[in-house]
């Protein structure tokens, strides 16, 4: 089922001006980059510190929990390379499939800024980016289905986590 919802999409949503912004928006959640550099932005501001180093540690803790133990535990291929005519947008790809990497990181980061910045349009954009870094994964052919949603639901979750904790920090003064 996850091949055809793929072969669907390359199918009748993929064209050439479309394809283009995917891979910038696939590219948004390289290495996690787009939401360092948010998260610098908040270091920035006093007000905000807490968030941008709640970013930074949900960040790294996704990365741990995602990529490095559970893609190395379920050691998943990636979808291009045995789904028959399905093309990679963005060449050949390292690592394994499951879950998306980038998916993690974003929802985190999203679920972070969403939990923790009183002004609800930031957190509200950060998850709209999110999903569509998500959705960008699948269209440009290097996850399945599965891969983006349990990665979007580990970043939720740890995000959560890291966002309640740092809450509880600061209850105690911390």
């Amino acid at each position: 089922m996850e091949a055809d919802i793929l072969l669907w999409i390359q199918e009748y949503l993929r064209f050439p001006a479309l394809n283009s912004l995917m891979k910038a928006i696939t590219h948004l959640g390289d290495r996690g980059i787009f939401w360092i550099l948010m998260a610098v932005l908040l270091l920035l501001y006093s007000e905000r510190r807490r968030v941008g180093f709640s970013v930074m540690a949900g960040l790294l803790l996704s990365f741990l929990v995602n990529n490095v133990f559970i893609k190395n535990v379920v050691r998943r291929i990636r979808p291009y390379e045995v789904i028959d005519g399905l093309e990679s947008l963005i060449g050949k790809v390292g690592e394994f499939s499951f879950p998306s990497g980038h998916t993690a990181s974003s929802f985190v980061a999203a679920t972070i800024i969403a939990c923790m910045l009183p002004q609800k349009r930031y957190g509200i954009a950060a998850i709209i980016l999110a999903a569509l870094i998500g959705f960008s994964r699948m269209y440009v052919g290097v996850h399945y289905p599965t891969d983006v949603l349990f990665g979007a639901a580990s970043g939720v979750l740890l995000g959560m986590l890291v966002a309640r904790f740092s809450k509880r920090l600061t209850a105690k003064g911390i």
